[in-house]
C-alpha cells in the first residue's frame, strides 16, 4: 500500500507541473488516477482519463513537441529506399469495427542468405476483398539491394498472403539453414517455407497450423529442448464480420462501444476472446497442438496481441510471455517437462504497478540495466502509461516505470510495436516505440491526443533513468504517422540499428540511424549445432567489454506482431577490445568465443568457432 500511495503522490505532482516544457490543460478530475480506477465506460483503455498535454504551439504532444535543432538520430529514407511504392490497407478509414483498427506487423528477414536484411510487410484487407468483389491487398517483401534501396519481390517470391493479415514471425523451423515466415491472419494463417531459390510455398495446411479465426503476434521457440522450433500463436478476438455489434447499436454491448463518452468501434471488451495455441514441431514438417497439455491454452479467454519465447529466470529454458489487450498478461514458466506453470500474477507481470490490467500491445525485451537479466517493456493504450517491468531475479518483476521516467511522457500516446535498441552504441539499451491511435474521432476532440502520432525514443542513462530524445523538426522522430508494427535491425550493415514501422492505411516508415556518435559495436549471427535450432533462436550471449557485461538474446517474435533482426547487436561505447563472448546455446552447451576487434559482423557457429 505504501508503494501505491507513493506513486499516486508522484502522479499528482507530475500532473500539476510542466513536463519537458509542455503545457497541460483539462479539469482536475482528468488527471492521472492510480489505484486501479476503471473508466466509466468501454473502449480498451483501462487507466481512466488524463489531462490533455500540448506543446508550446498548442499542438497535442502526440503530433508536436518538436525542437528546431539538435542531434538527428533517425532520418526518414522511406522514399529514397523505395518503400513508398507500397501501401498498407485495412478496412475503411472510419474504423467502425475492431478488425479494421489494429494494423499489421513487419519482419526483418535475410530470406536469400546474402548477409543483408530484407523487409517483409504484412498487409490487411477490405470487406470487398473478403467477399470476392475486389482484389485483395498484398503483403510486400522488399529485397535489400545493398545500396540503400529495396525492391518489392513479393509476387515473385510467392508471399503476398492476400488475406486479412496481422503478424509475421520469422524462423528456420525445419533447420535447413533458410528462414521461413509464419503469417497470422484474420482467417487462416500461412506458413511460408523457404525454397532456397528466392521463392516460398505455403505449407500451413500440411503442417496443421492454419487455425482460422483471428490470430495475432506469434513467436517461435524450442520449449522442450529437442532442437526443433515450436510455434506459439496468440488468439485475439473470436470475430464474426456479420454479427459484431456496431457502435450505433444501443444494445447490451454498447458500454464497450464508447471512449470518453463518444461512440467508437466495439471491443475488445464485450467480445469473446480467441484461445491461444502452442504447436509442437514433430520434425517431419507437421505440428501437433499441445496447448492444453502444456498449460498455455488461455482458459481466461484473454485478448492476445503479442508473444515471445525468452528465458526470464536464466535456467536455460525459454519461458513464454503473452501481452494481452485490456486483460492481464501471461507469464508461463517453463518446467522442463513439456509443460508450463502460469506464474502471471505471482511474477508481477500480469498487472501494472497499481494492480490493474493494461491494454498491452507490444513487448520489448532486453537487459536494460546490464545485470544479466532481461527486463520487459510493454506498450499500452492512450490515457495509460507504458509499464517497464524490472527483472528482480527468479522470474519476479516490478513495475518501475515512474521511477525511471518512462511513465508520464507515454500517457497521451497509444503504443504498438517497440524494441530494445542501443541506438548510440554506448553499451546501454534504449527504447523505441511506434505509436498511433485506433479511433479517428480523437482528432476532433480536445483530449490532447491524435490518430497519427510520432514515434518515441528513450535514451537509457546507465540503467537508472530514461529520457526522451527530442524530435528534431523534419527528422525521422518527427514523422507523425499511425504506426503499428515495428522491427529494428541493422539494415545497412553499418553497425547502427535502424527501424521499419508498418503504418496503417499508408506507406511504411523506414528510419535510418544517422546518430552522430562514434562508438564501437559488434554484431553476432549465431548458427546452432545439431542439437540446437539451426538459427539459434533461444540462444543467449554474454559479452564482456569495457568493464560491462552485456546480454543479448535471439528471439523470434515480440514487439507488436513483428520480428526483429535475428543477429545480436552490442554497442561497446569507447571500448576497443572485447574481453570475452560466452554463448549459451539452446542445446544446453556453453561455449566461449573470441573477437579480434570491434566494428564487425561475426558469425558464431556452435562447436565450430567464428568467421566474418
Amino acid at each position: 500500500m505504501k508503494r501505491f500511495l507513493l506513486i499516486a503522490a508522484l502522479c499528482n505532482v507530475l500532473a500539476t507541473a510542466p513536463v519537458l516544457g509542455l503545457v497541460q490543460s483539462g479539469p482536475q478530475h482528468d488527471r492521472p488516477q492510480e489505484g486501479g480506477q476503471a473508466p466509466a465506460s468501454g473502449g480498451v483503455n483501462t487507466g481512466g482519463t488524463h489531462a490533455a498535454v500540448y506543446d508550446q504551439e498548442h499542438r497535442p504532444i502526440t503530433a508536436g513537441g518538436f525542437v528546431k535543432s539538435g542531434p538527428v538520430i533517425f532520418s526518414d529514407v522511406t522514399q529514397k529506399a523505395g518503400l513508398s511504392t507500397w501501401t498498407h490497407t485495412m478496412g475503411t478509414p472510419q474504423k467502425s469495427f475492431i478488425v479494421e483498427a489494429n494494423g499489421s506487423g513487419v519482419a526483418l528477414i535475410d530470406y536469400d542468405n546474402d548477409g543483408w536484411l530484407d523487409i517483409y510487410l504484412v498487409n490487411g484487407s477490405t470487406y470487398d476483398a473478403l467477399s470476392g468483389k475486389a482484389p485483395a491487398p498484398k503483403a510486400a517483401l522488399f529485397h535489400n539491394n545493398h545500396d540503400g534501396t529495396f525492391t518489392n519481390v513479393a509476387d515473385k517470391a510467392g508471399v503476398t498472403n492476400e488475406r486479412w493479415g496481422f503478424g509475421a514471425a520469422v524462423a528456420d523451423y525445419d533447420n535447413d539453414g533458410w528462414p521461413d515466415i509464419y503469417v497470422s491472419n484474420f482467417g487462416k494463417n500461412r506458413l511460408y517455407h523457404n525454397n532456397h531459390d528466392g521463392t516460398f510455398i505455403d505449407v500451413a495446411e500440411k503442417a496443421g497450423v492454419t487455425l482460422g479465426n483471428w490470430s495475432s503476434g506469434a513467436t517461435w521457440g524450442d520449449y522442450d529442448g529437442d532442437g526443433k522450433l515450436d510455434l506459439f500463436v496468440p488468439g485475439y478476438v473470436h470475430y464474426d464480420v456479420a454479427t459484431t455489434p456496431a457502435p450505433d447499436k444501443k444494445d447490451t454491448s454498447n458500454a464497450f462501444c464508447q471512449f470518453r463518452g463518444e461512440d467508437v468501434m466495439c471491443g475488445p471488451r464485450g467480445l469473446k476472446g480467441e484461445p491461444d495455441h502452442l504447436f509442437h514441431n514433430n520434425g517431419d514438417g507437421t505440428f501437433t497442438d499441445v496447448s492444453e497439455k502444456a498449460g498455455v491454452a488461455d482458459k481466461g479467454g484473454y485478448y492476445g496481441l503479442a508473444s515471445a519465447f525468452i528465458d526470464v529466470n536464466n535456467d536455460g529454458k525459454v519461458d513464454l510471455l503473452v501481452a494481452d489487450d485490456s486483460t492481464p498478461n501471461y507469464l508461463y514458466l517453463n518446467k522442463g517437462d513439456g509443460t508450463f506453470e502460469d506464474i502471471s500474477y505471482a511474477s508481477g507481470y500480469a498487472l501494472n504497478e497499481s494492480g490493474r490490467e493494461t491494454a498491452s500491445m507490444g513487448i520489448a525485451i532486453g537487459d536494460f540495466r546490464n545485470t544479466g537479466l532481461v527486463d520487459l517493456y510493454n506498450t499500452t493504450f492512450s490515457d495509460d502509461y507504458n509499464p517497464f517491468y524490472r527483472n528482480d531475479g527468479n522470474a519476479n518483476f516490478t513495475d518501475i516505470s515512474y521511477q525511471l521516467g518512462l511513465a508520464e511522457p507515454t500517457i497521451p500516446f497509444l503504443g504498438w510495436g517497440n524494441a530494445a535498441i542501443d541506438y548510440d552504441n554506448d553499451g546501454w539499451k534504449d527504447l523505441l516505440t511506434a505509436n498511433g491511435h485506433v479511433y479517428p474521432i480523437v482528432d476532433r476532440m480536445p483530449w490532447g491526443t491524435t490518430y497519427a502520432q510520432r514515434p518515441l525514443l528513450f535514451h537509457n542513462l546507465e540503467g537508472k533513468k530514461f529520457e526522451i530524445v527530442p524530435a528534431v523538426e523534419d527528422s525521422g522522430l518527427a514523422r507523425v504517422v499511425a504506426g503499428h508494427g515495428l522491427a529494428a535491425g541493422d539494415l545497412f550493415n553499418d553497425g547502427k540499428v535502424d527501424a521499419v514501422i508498418n503504418v496503417i492505411d499508408s506507406h511504411p516508415l523506414l528510419l535510418r540511424n544517422v546518430s552522430p556518435d562514434k562508438h564501437h559495436w559488434i554484431e553476432l549471427k549465431l548458427v546452432g549445432g545439431p542439437k540446437s535450432p539451426r538459427d539459434a533462436v533461444g540462444a543467449t550471449v554474454y559479452l564482456v567489454s569495457g568493464g560491462k557485461k552485456l546480454r543479448g538474446d535471439v528471439v523470434s517474435g515480440g514487439s507488436y506482431a513483428s520480428t526483429l533482426d535475428p543477429r545480436i547487436h552490442f554497442g561497446l561505447g569507447e571500448a576497443t577490445a572485447i574481453e570475452s563472448i560466452e554463448v549459451h546455446w539452446p542445446s544446453g552447451t556453453v561455449e566461449k568465443f573470441t573477437a579480434s576487434k570491434p566494428d564487425q559482423i561475426l558469425t558464431l557457429t556452435e562447436g565450430k568457432g567464428t568467421r566474418p
